[in-house]
């Protein structure tokens, strides 16, 4: 009874703030001056706030609360499971995280376990004026201008998140009886013959998923997914009588029941991990590896609980993805080398080579620096930290000097002078000035910069990749100018990067032969869908630790309040097509898990900024003045000699 009242108090203007500081949400219209109801109903276990306006006869109905349905694991807990379950971390969860309705200081009621009273079994109903100054507090005054309008507006703001939670809950996965990470999508209208792999739970796709759980201060799914993963990367994996190299972690993997061997009355539960031989394309995913040494660090930092990530077998794992990436090869640059596909964009896009999109430029320096803090030194980790030390070096130069375009190095590289062979040659890679796009040319903002999507001998790959660039803001690969610069390009190209849907996965779309030849005529890929110039809603979660990094707030709050006027209305869709993002992908999954997620990750790092500190890294200075050295020395001038003889590091 008193959780109503207050509910209603709200309504009647008399809290103008108790959701919180964040009005950046959909606007509901202020100009009706006609008296309205405000009604509540419960409806198949939910409550909804009817605003019932007489006047036209139509009404908009605002999702309230999801806290009274109860969680129960999508799987029976009655298998029988022969595996040894990853250590509970329940000691380590914060009573005070467990979510609350409301209010801010999380005391009333626990929406995880289910013990919320029952309230709102009945219909009340409260007059108001909505929109009108004439309407008074409970204590007869009037309330502050706009106060019931930011009122309504923060009740759908949490209508939303209150739905986001509810259906990132129902993605659960559960292993022996234990949470261990979240399905791709559960697409109501998806057949069992058109699931694909959408029921499997992704490396990648449960990153912000296990980032909306931790910010909740709920442990022990992310604890049980990193132990689990870590005992799929030494699996056996071979295709076609070819085994990639040690320490590859899997896409995916799923949970089956299968019959116990020697007794077929009972049954036992098993992961089933795909490491790409049967993905579409059968393509490694480069970049799983790398995101699960973010995702541990950001546990350690989240939960304080370092024994994770000091565990010999931990630690064991983190070293053999580092062998993998840093392997000597015949590459001259000290940029991972890839095939087309191996990341978040698995298909056919041209990305291969070395490219910032496969993350993996960004992601390969964020895990390079997450790697080097958790590392436990020891005599058998002293190659390896300074092999990894002097690829950060490298690969932080590489990046600056020759992946960055603004236009002062756009008018530089349209003076190029070609086929230089000499040491101190200015064009290194033999660019030709006519690779530079009309579109080009005609985008760049005169205040703002970007780094390129791709580099090798006589190519650029001029389209702005999203993700690889606001994880280098993330990661500190890019400098303070050139980040800020980053988010002015953003903020200047917010019509093409942004329009209707945050975020462009890249632009512009290939189009026409370019299309053709690019993609090989890919149905998926066509101009402005999926991977070719979609919109990727997943992508605010990295938008938003970016604007956090850089003391730009401002810039992720505007796209959540552009994301929430559709995205719950539209059903969490996996990506929007058209170059606007007009219209919900053609082949979209609906109820996209880190679509869901991204948005609250985004919501929960907005509206507590210093959490972000989980995920971003900083040079230290160690590696600043190591990186100084190399510019100070003029690569260009660099003296050739025989290779020392000190091996740094053995494979």
């Amino acid at each position: 009874m008193a959780t109503s009242e207050a509910v209603l108090q709200v309504l009647g203007c008399s809290l103008p703030s108790l959701y919180g500081s964040d009005n950046s949400f959909r606007k509901l219209g202020s100009s009706h001056t006609s008296k309205s109801f405000i009604r509540y109903r419960k409806k198949r276990g939910s409550k909804y706030v009817n605003f019932l306006n007489w006047s036209n006869t139509s009404y908009r109905a605002i999702r309230v609360d999801h806290f009274l349905s109860t969680r129960r694991p999508l799987h029976g807990r009655s298998v029988k499971c022969k595996c040894q379950q990853a250590d509970s971390a329940s000691s380590i969860a914060s009573e005070k995280e467990n979510g609350a309705w409301f209010v801010d200081n999380d005391q009333s009621f626990d929406t995880v376990h289910g013990n919320t009273p029952i309230v709102l079994q009945f219909e009340t109903v409260r007059e108001v004026k909505v929109g009108e100054k004439e309407c008074f507090q409970s204590n007869g005054s009037l309330p502050p201008n706009g106060s019931v309008q930011d009122d309504l507006n923060r009740i759908a703001g949490n209508s939303i998140e209150d739905e986001a939670w509810e259906l990132l809950r129902e993605s659960m996965v559960y292993y022996c009886g234990s949470p261990i990470g979240t399905i791709a999508a559960k697409d109501p209208n998806s057949s069992a013959a058109n699931v694909l792999n959408y029921d499997h739970v992704f490396i990648r796709d449960f990153i912000p998923s296990g980032i909306a759980f931790l910010l909740k201060g709920e442990y022990d799914i992310v604890r049980n997914f990193i132990l689990h993963t870590l005992q799929l990367q030494s699996w056996e994996k071979t295709m076609d009588c070819h085994s990639p190299g040690q320490g590859l972690m899997p896409a995916s993997f799923k949970v089956r029941t299968v019959p116990l061997d020697g007794d077929d009355s009972a049954t036992e539960e098993v992961l089933d991990p795909d490491f790409g031989e049967a993905a579409i394309g059968r393509v490694a995913p480069v970049d799983s590896g790398l995101w699960w040494i973010i995702l541990l660090r950001a546990y350690g930092k989240s939960s304080g609980d370092l024994s994770v990530q000091e565990r010999i077998d931990v630690q064991t794992g983190i070293k053999m993805i580092l062998r993998l990436c840093l392997a000597d090869g015949f590459d001259m640059f000290p940029t991972l080398l890839v095939t087309d596909g191996s990341c978040m964009i698995d298909r056919r896009m041209g990305i291969h080579g070395h490219p910032l999109e496969i993350q993996l430029e960004a992601l390969f320096h964020s895990a390079l620096l997450c790697a080097r803090e958790m590392l436990t030194p020891e005599d058998g980790s002293a190659d390896l930290i300074r092999a990894l030390n002097n690829r950060l070096v490298a690969l932080s130069f590489h990046i600056r000097e020759y992946y960055w375009i603004d236009m002062k190095k756009l008018n530089e590289i349209y003076r190029y002078k070609t086929e230089e062979y000499s040491y101190d040659a200015v064009n290194k890679f033999n660019i030709y000035p006519d690779q530079i796009s009309p579109w080009l040319v005609e985008w760049m903002p005169s205040k703002g910069g970007y780094l390129i999507g791709n580099l090798q001998p006589a190519h650029m790959d001029f389209r702005f990749f999203s993700l690889g660039n606001l994880w280098s803001i993330v990661c500190s690969l890019t400098t303070d100018d050139q980040s800020h610069a980053i988010l002015d390009l953003i903020e200047a190209k917010w019509t093409d990067l942004v329009a209707d849907m945050p975020f462009k996965i890249c632009y512009p779309a290939l189009e026409g032969q370019e299309w053709q030849i690019i993609t090989g005529c890919d149905p998926k890929n066509t101009p402005w869908s999926y991977h070719n110039g979609g919109a990727w809603p997943t992508l605010l979660w990295q938008l938003a630790v970016a604007s956090i990094k850089m003391n730009r707030p401002e810039i992720a709050a505007k796209a959540v309040e552009v994301a929430e006027k559709r995205i719950a209305r539209d059903k969490w869709p996996e990506y929007y097509d058209t170059k606007k993002a007009r219209f919900i992908g053609k082949q979209a999954r609906l109820f996209q898990t880190w679509s869901i997620a991204g948005y609250l990750v985004a919501k929960l790092l907005l509206a507590n900024p210093s959490a972000a500190n989980i995920l971003v890294t900083q040079e230290d200075s160690e590696l600043l003045n190591a990186f100084s050295c190399a510019i100070s020395s003029n690569p260009r001038r660099k003296k050739r000699g025989p290779k020392s003889s000190q091996k740094t590091y053995i494979v």
